[in-house]
């Protein structure tokens, strides 16, 4: 049987999450999210933040970036995401199907930058002729695994400050970005600088789920409508918010981070160390060298991993991702095998 090094959600949850689950299974609870689990998990993700922020859960990645742009999108209005952004490539067409325009820019190694912003922008304003840009969407870590700087985040607040755009990030991997060491960010710069974020609980060791937080107010109005209208809203809501109060009460969300980091580092160094290259630095937990596809095709008997693009005729960019659950012997294995 090959180990997996497709993604970081091929295991079920923590055991810790398990456990709770478990040990919560008979206690008896309100619904719809309004139970005492909820509730608790609410409370940990603001006190993270330094302030009272709105905070829903949702079941998907998928399901959290289409009800956040559907809901605070005018039907006229257009979202703005980098080449390669998550709603842009790898969710059927999701947003469009909702009835809004994704506006497409370069960005930089799956990072956008202010100018970007600014371009896109230009590029798509003749009212009422054309569809108004309105969000701006980014993810943390990216689609490469490179994770934001704060001044990086603060330019790209003050380009939506100037033209009067919301700044949405998507935190599917947020675990791996906010506990890496190219990043500076702090959870109060992430209530201060975005308008909206998710946090990913389905890749940092959650069976399922997502926490959706608003810091601007009055766009979480009426939420729950949608999250109701498009059938995320499930009755028994206390099967997420009880793993996100245990992934956080007991500080699962960045020490699963940290592992993963750490499985990733050695991966990473080892390829530097055999001479081949990264199309871009190991910044989190996915990293992306680009081998001869000969031992593309060796590795491929032992491990499963995704073949990213092919680099010439005869090397291979692939994607390694790993996790809190990634088991080291495995990835001493892999090393070896580059050998």
């Amino acid at each position: 049987m090959t180990y997996s090094f497709r993604d970081d959600y091929s295991e079920g949850c923590h055991p810790e999450i398990l456990a709770a689950l478990s040990d919560a299974n008979l206690v008896q609870q309100d619904p719809y999210g309004d139970d005492e689990f909820s509730a608790a998990a609410r409370e940990l993700i603001c006190a993270r933040l330094g302030q009272t922020s709105a905070v829903h859960f949702v079941a998907s990645g998928t399901m959290a970036n289409l009800l956040i742009i559907s809901s605070v999108l005018k039907p006229f209005e257009a979202v703005i995401s980098v080449q390669g952004g998550h709603i842009a490539e790898h969710e059927a067409g999701a947003i469009e199907r909702a009835g809004h325009k994704v506006i497409i820019a370069p960005g930089e190694h799956g990072k956008l930058r202010p100018e970007d912003i600014r371009n896109a922008v230009a590029e798509n304003t003749m009212p009422p002729h054309m569809a108004r840009p309105k969000l701006v969407y980014i993810s943390n870590a990216t689609e490469t695994g490179l994770a934001y700087r704060k001044s990086e985040l603060k330019a790209l607040r003050v380009a939506c400050d100037t033209l009067g755009l919301w700044l949405m990030m998507d935190g599917a991997r947020l675990g791996a970005a906010m506990v890496s060491k190219a990043s500076d960010l702090t959870w109060p710069d992430l209530a201060k600088l975005t308008d909206i974020f998710w946090i990913g609980g389905t890749k940092a060791g959650a069976l399922l789920g997502e926490a959706i937080v608003f810091n601007k107010g009055e766009l979480a109005e009426d939420f729950a409508f949608h999250i109701k209208q498009r059938g995320a809203m499930i009755s028994k809501g206390r099967v997420l918010g009880l793993q996100f109060k245990t992934l956080f009460e007991k500080d699962l969300f960045d020490s699963g981070a940290l592992h993963a980091h750490a499985q990733a580092k050695i991966l990473s160094d080892a390829m530097i160390a055999a001479g081949y290259k990264l199309s871009c630095p190991t910044e989190t937990n996915q990293l992306f060298p680009i081998l001869p596809l000969a031992l593309v095709e060796k590795l491929e008997r032992d491990f499963a991993f995704h073949r990213w693009g092919a680099v010439g005729t005869d090397h291979m960019e692939i994607r390694l991702v790993t996790s809190w659950a990634t088991d080291p012997d495995q990835v001493a294995r892999f090393v070896s095998a580059l050998g």
